[in-house]
């Protein structure tokens, strides 16, 4: 039986000033259909999905739903026909309870007058949290009390509560653990089997191509193609993403584990929240991966290693350069430091964040525009932001050295923009998560805390990162990556640490043998 058109855009095309984020994209979308929508960062899809939900106005073209015209004049208007959309970003409000940000612009329904209803709207909420198996929550609970991947799952809720045909799903996946991806996943194939779309977009190919009936690429705002399920071919996908054979993997070559001996931090012994006698060491030169489930505590020791939370037992020390001296001591004063060697480093307690920026610590968070960047400021503000101290003299920021600063940052990452001063909020994923990376690399951050570093970016970009991550460990750098992606952790550490309620349950070393199968089994 041939399957009905439920979306159609015909020419369509969404234009920023002179720019043409989207240009004359036509296609079909099919009831009954999980539509993969695929692309390198800012190559269109997610402008078009944001005009398919109502979150952005259509400059030229026309879309269709079920042949008649359909021109949302917001997300509301779309979800009342039936389309919702889970952005790639964070998507809840602080400051506002779960049950608000699940009836987010809808608290009309629940008034009665002039007061709304709390009881009714937390009945309601409920109802949205058992589609995604959390009807154990308060509704009531303020949403900044939830973690990231928590606050993902309530944007779910959100769009199935009012029962979509056309389900927008737009890197979510990516935020989510191996159990988040499941659930969704299922949720997909449950719609496909009540005839109803998905529209699937991500980067990770397998996850396409295991979940889609078919991909439509994009590339610099056009539809280059669409693949049917029969003619998937990994290859073929990357070549046609960014327009040329993509040859070899993403990955490290070597299987080289070797590292310098010294300890650039360590972790002693730790308590904190799900965190349960925690040790481990970072090495100068070593790339450490630490995998896990969600609740693993694995991204509570990201935060414990960058002095932005503090243990309730143990310590945590980072070694780095001596602290700046008084001038009378550097003219002499005292005979200690100028026998000094100019490379000697120094332990010290992570104490906080100033620490931790003083000694060159540089942290990455999972939740990047919250945790990261600051999302209306300019892209030069944001790279320059921890490197404020260099930028500086006799307290004043010069102007001429923080855009040199941020010019070099800029080309040296590839991060695409219309100048250093667009608020950073209007990139890209993977633009945005370059910044991210710019503002430590930029100010000689010599130790990394990574945690999800490839999260929504895409394929070239995700090659671009390793390489660089790979070159920095040959220089000296100590990175730690935390990702629950294991084939990054395979393909990138030289030792891996698999947490499990809250413990470090196993460590592997770099190996051609190491497989996810070895691994999962000390997750689960």
């Amino acid at each position: 039986m041939e399957k009905k058109v439920f979306i159609e855009t015909v020419n369509l095309t969404k234009k920023f000033g002179d720019v043409k984020a989207v240009n004359k994209v036509s296609m079909k979308v099919y009831s009954g259909e999980i539509r993969g929508l695929i692309g390198e960062n800012g190559s269109g899809k997610s402008t078009v999905s944001s005009m398919l939900s109502g979150l952005l106005p259509v400059t030229q073209g026309e879309m269709f739903m079920f042949g008649s015209p359909y021109r949302p004049r917001n997300t509301l208007d779309a979800r009342d026909q039936k389309v919702s959309m889970i952005v790639q970003e964070t998507g809840t409000i602080q400051g506002l309870s779960i049950a608000e940000n699940i009836f987010l612009g809808d608290e009309a329904r629940f008034s009665k007058g002039g007061f709304v209803d709390r009881g009714a709207m937390h009945r309601e909420s409920k109802k949205a949290l058992e589609l995604i198996d959390m009807g154990h929550l308060d509704p009531s609970k303020p949403i900044q009390t939830l973690n990231f991947e928590e606050r993902k799952l309530i944007e779910i809720a959100r769009a199935l509560y009012h029962d979509p045909s056309l389900f927008i799903v737009d890197e979510t996946t990516t935020a989510l653990s191996h159990e988040g991806r499941e659930m969704i996943h299922r949720i997909m194939r449950r719609l496909k089997r009540e005839n109803k779309a998905v529209l699937f977009i991500s980067h990770d190919l397998p996850e396409l191509m295991d979940i889609c009936d078919s991909l439509t690429v994009m590339r610099d705002g056009h539809l280059i193609t669409t693949i049917d399920r029969q003619d998937f071919d990994e290859s073929m996908i990357k070549k046609s993403l960014v327009g040329r054979e993509i040859e070899g993997d993403y990955y490290r070559s070597d299987w080289d584990s070797s590292h310098e001996n010294q300890i650039m931090i360590s972790v002693e012994n730790v308590n904190a929240g799900i965190l349960q006698d925690v040790s481990l060491q970072l090495h100068k030169g070593e790339i450490l991966g630490v995998g896990g489930l969600s609740g693993s505590g694995m991204h509570e020791l990201g935060k414990i290693m960058y002095g932005d939370l503090q243990p309730a037992k143990g310590k945590v020390t980072v070694y780095g350069s001596k602290p700046k001296t008084s001038w009378w001591k550097r003219l002499g004063k005292s005979g200690n430091d100028s026998t000094a060697p100019h490379d000697q480093l120094y332990p010290s307690p992570m104490k906080s964040i100033k620490t931790a920026i003083q000694n060159k610590v540089g942290y990455v968070s999972k939740d990047r525009d919250q945790e990261t960047l600051i999302m209306d400021a300019s892209i030069k503000s944001n790279l320059t932001l921890s490197a404020l101290d260099q930028l500086s003299r006799m307290g004043m920021i010069l102007p001429a050295s923080e855009r040199k600063f941020a010019k070099q940052q800029i080309e040296g990452l590839n991060i695409k923009s219309s100048s250093m001063n667009q608020p950073v909020g209007e990139l890209s994923g993977g633009n945005k998560q370059k910044v991210s990376f710019g503002k430590w690399i930029g100010n000689d951050s010599r130790i990394l805390i990574l945690d999800s570093p490839t999260r929504g970016v895409d394929v070239g970009v995700k090659a671009t990162m390793y390489q660089l991550l790979y070159s920095l460990k040959r220089q000296g750098y100590s990175i730690l990556i935390i990702s629950e992606e294991l084939p990054e952790l395979i393909g990138m550490s030289d030792r891996i640490l698999i947490m499990k309620d809250g413990r470090i349950k196993k460590e592997f070393i770099r190996s051609p043998e190491l497989d996810e199968s070895s691994l999962i089994e000390h997750m689960i």
